[in-house]
């Protein structure tokens, strides 16, 4: 009954009797039961326990264990909503000139490394469908690897190259593509295309490639992806693209990018991150 009503047990024995004092225990789990509810509503019922002790921590500044928060959603009957993976849309064009384009991706000792000292110095990009009722949406993603926020985004009705480019161009606009930046993607056409491989020379981009095959080479591109449709997309039926090109964009820009806890940045979101930095920066000059 209680989870059908979704309320917890303490509440419901907290109403049966109302006049019996509750112990501080009770009280507390009442209180923690509520936060946990609270935030798992206010977005979408997407988060996961790792997820909602960063919220609570970020939004309420209250601590709760994860075990604790495992528990909750356990009593609740409650859990975030998860989808399979995607499939990759990469296809090479064998006759590319990319020879000079080397995988800047990877350490000297050949791991692959997708840190980032400052906002900017490293992107990485990548496609991805999105299926709707009127046929396939195609979105184009650049990432800053510091802050790991989306900082460039397209949608469009096919894969051509200026999908990317424009995706790149929003970056660009938003001060995060400067004179040597580099910026990482899969083999894909688009990618190595003359007109794409011109615009990233025109405006001072070192490009970087993974191997052909090697999804890991990209991986943090397509463990967005991987977000946004487990998050959202896979949950929801679009009738029209834009309808799918509204909800992309509200969920960039409102829950990924500003809200959304990120494990690469130590439980907070890519907006928080980057503003820890500007903070920083701030009082470097200010000394």
């Amino acid at each position: 009954m209680c989870q059908k009503l979704s309320v917890s047990r303490a509440t419901y024995y907290r109403w049966l009797n109302p006049s019996e004092q509750l112990s501080e225990a009770t009280l507390l789990r009442a209180h923690r039961t509520k936060l946990v509810q609270d935030e798992y509503e206010a977005f979408n019922q997407v988060a996961g326990a790792g997820q909602l002790v960063d919220l609570i921590r970020n939004n309420q500044d209250e601590e709760i264990p994860k075990s604790t928060v495992l528990s909750i959603m356990k009593e609740l009957g409650i859990q975030a909503k998860r989808m399979c993976a995607f499939k990759t849309t990469t296809v090479r064009d064998h006759q590319a000139r990319t020879a000079h384009i080397k995988n800047h991706m990877v350490d000297k000792l050949g791991k692959r490394d997708f840190r980032s000292s400052r906002p900017g110095a490293n992107l990485i990009g990548d496609i991805t469908y999105l299926r709707t009722g009127e046929g396939w949406l195609y979105l184009a993603t650049v990432i800053d690897l510091y802050s790991r926020r989306i900082v460039g985004w397209s949608m469009g009705e096919n894969m051509q190259t200026q999908l990317v480019i424009d995706a790149m161009e929003m970056a660009e606009s938003r001060g995060f593509i400067r004179l040597g930046s580099v910026f990482h993607s899969d083999r894909g056409t688009q990618y190595t295309s003359d007109a794409f491989q011109g615009w990233c020379a025109e405006h001072g981009v070192r490009q970087s490639m993974g191997r052909t095959g090697a999804c890991w080479d990209n991986a943090v591109a397509e463990s967005a992806f991987s977000t946004i449709k487990n998050e959202m997309f896979h949950h929801r039926a679009f009738i029209s693209r834009l309808a799918a090109r509204t909800a992309v964009m509200e969920y960039i820009e409102t829950w990924y990018n500003r809200k959304r806890p990120h494990t690469a940045n130590g439980g907070l979101s890519p907006q928080a991150f980057l503003d820890v930095y500007e903070e920083r920066i701030s009082q470097a000059v200010a000394a």
